[in-house]
């Protein structure tokens, strides 16, 4: 049995979800967005909750179920607030700043690195060596967080780079005399 799937999903004041076969779309104050669940699950919606129910017992039944209730949970955060990433840069001379709608890196790299903000996604630089990433989808957003990061990955030795702020980097020892 599901821990994470028994429980129903509340819904906040200002937010509504709607089924339709398999698709449940939640709005919000922040907007709308919309899931499709696998035919293993049975969504409804009753007394202002949302419940996940498995449809027989097989393995794949019993993944989805979990799975799906996560999902229209974080949908619901996402509608009624928002999910946020914070990236710290760490090394001399890296640095990053925002220009409209594109983040220039400065990363040692031969030529800077230009990254388009994508669309429902918004991205602040409160210091040269911060970078906040907020939306409401939460794959969205750790997907963005994660391809900025991918420009740098922090290394070992010196732990230059962008880290997500919080992250431990083990440090190796380097060569000895």
């Amino acid at each position: 049995m599901s821990r994470i799937g028994k429980q129903p999903v509340a819904l906040p004041d200002g937010v509504s979800a709607t089924i339709s076969g398999q698709t449940i779309e939640v709005k919000g104050p922040k907007g709308a967005q919309s899931f499709t669940a696998t035919d293993d699950v049975t969504l409804t919606v009753e007394d202002g909750a949302v419940s996940v129910a498995p449809r027989g017992k097989s393995k794949r039944a019993r993944q989805q179920w979990g799975m799906s209730r996560t999902v229209v949970a974080n949908m619901v955060t996402g509608v009624s607030g928002s999910f946020k990433k914070e990236l710290e840069i760490q090394g001399v001379g890296y640095r990053a700043q925002l220009q409209g709608k594109v983040l220039k890196l400065n990363l040692g790299l031969s030529h800077d690195v230009d990254f388009e903000v994508p669309e429902g996604i918004t991205i602040t630089v409160p210091k040269p060596t911060e970078i906040i990433v907020e939306g409401n989808d939460i794959q969205q957003v750790g997907q963005v967080a994660a391809n900025i990061r991918d420009w740098r990955k922090p290394e070992p030795y010196k732990g230059k780079g962008i880290r997500y702020k919080g992250e431990y980097i083990f440090q190796k020892e380097g060569k000895k005399k």
